[in-house]
């Protein structure tokens, strides 16, 4: 029994970060087409045109992403000329802090945290393109992120329409939407609508086979061999499968071999992986969490407190008059959040059958879950 125990500076890990979400994988399948037809997207801008404008729409973990970052590493090996910014909407998600990170790969660093405009940043951006001939393309990962209050477009406007300050200011807008009900060419303005006119490019779901395929390569690259076995991979692709998200099969693998690791087995087993699945399946709620901002996750946590008191769907109106108690906040501010918490798949929002509107809510996680979360942060 001995011999098949780890040393305590041993590990199972060949590479760590080959299980990290944001790890770009030399070797990337099934999304072929994709990549050929965002590649087409952007090729104008290689020449110094405009690049056309893009939605890249599938349910997460469809590799939207790591297309789109494929791409963008070409481009920054091939030319200097075409400028890709990509930029975290769950984290940057208003303007000023869009434009903030854009500036930041344009010009270097990060605009002064005071006393500097978003007009200035928008004009220090625009004269360095234009001085520079270069052009520059914009991924907004998670666009859907920044459909509430407007801030779409207050994003897209400057953008797309700049070259109407700065004669010569070309951009191209990628717009990355993991929310299938959204839809993001219905919620811009008819100002942004008339120079935006996007291509829309579908990721599916990937398939068992699929799934099955990508995390074997991963174990090959960032574990040593018999780490996890046939069975224990089937079971991992199992698990995957019921959340449909390619991250919970990676987060899955990472956990379940440091369960292994830190009992000093030399393989993962039955037990590491269920252990780990009841942490990886809330990866979209930890994520989504962390992109609340304070206000929100205060609503968040008062909805939650509410929904463990009760095994009923919850009124809309019921629920702000509980919040309100601890959080000073209009009803029009409370119904953006409620909304934003819809599209963000953290609560479900509908209307009861019969007399009136009555709007509903219920959570789609486990309320203590969401608290844990929320205490998490």
């Amino acid at each position: 029994m001995t011999k098949n125990m780890l040393m305590w500076d041993e590990t199972l890990f060949r590479d760590p970060e080959v299980f990290e979400i944001d790890y770009i994988p030399e070797q990337f399948n099934h999304r072929d087409a994709q990549i050929r037809e965002l590649a087409f997207q952007v090729k104008p801008g290689l020449r110094g045109g405009r690049p056309l404008n893009t939605i890249c729409r599938g349910p997460p973990g469809t590799g939207k992403t790591t297309s789109v970052k494929k791409i963008f590493a070409e481009i920054e090996d091939a030319t200097q000329r075409l400028i890709p910014v990509h930029v975290n909407c769950q984290i940057d998600n208003t303007r000023y802090a869009i434009f903030s990170q854009i500036y930041r790969r344009v010009i270097g660093h990060l605009p002064p945290s005071t006393g500097t405009s978003f007009k200035q940043v928008i004009d220090a951006i625009a004269r360095n393109i234009v001085r520079k001939k270069q052009v520059l393309l914009v991924a907004l990962d998670d666009a859907n992120y920044i459909l509430y209050e407007n801030e779409i477009n207050r994003v897209l406007y400057p953008l797309l329409r700049s070259h109407e300050t700065y004669p010569g200011f070309r951009t191209g807008v990628i717009a990355i939407i993991s929310d299938m009900s959204v839809s993001l060419q219905g919620a811009i303005d008819p100002r942004v609508a008339s120079v935006f006119r996007p291509t829309e490019i579908y990721f599916p779901p990937y398939s068992e086979e699929e799934v099955h395929g990508i995390l074997e390569e991963r174990i090959f690259q960032g574990l040593y061999p018999n780490v996890i076995r046939p069975g224990m991979l089937d079971l991992v692709v199992e698990q995957t499968m019921k959340t449909g998200d390619l991250r919970v099969g990676i987060d899955l693998l990472k956990r379940a071999t440091l369960n292994a690791e830190n009992d000093a087995r030399r393989s993962v087993e039955q037990e590491d992986i269920c252990k780990a699945y009841e942490i990886s399946r809330y990866l979209h709620l930890a994520f989504s969490i962390r992109a609340l901002k304070g206000e929100e996750r205060r609503i968040l946590q008062q909805i939650a407190d509410m929904a463990i008191h009760t095994d009923q769907e919850m009124s809309a109106g019921e629920v702000y008059r509980f919040a309100k108690e601890q959080v000073e906040i209009s009803y029009t501010r409370y119904h953006e959040m409620i909304r934003k918490f819809d599209a963000m798949r953290l609560l479900n929002l509908h209307y009861r059958k019969g007399k009136g509107r009555t709007r509903l809510i219920s959570l789609r996680y486990d309320p203590e879950r969401v608290l844990e979360h929320l205490g998490q942060e």
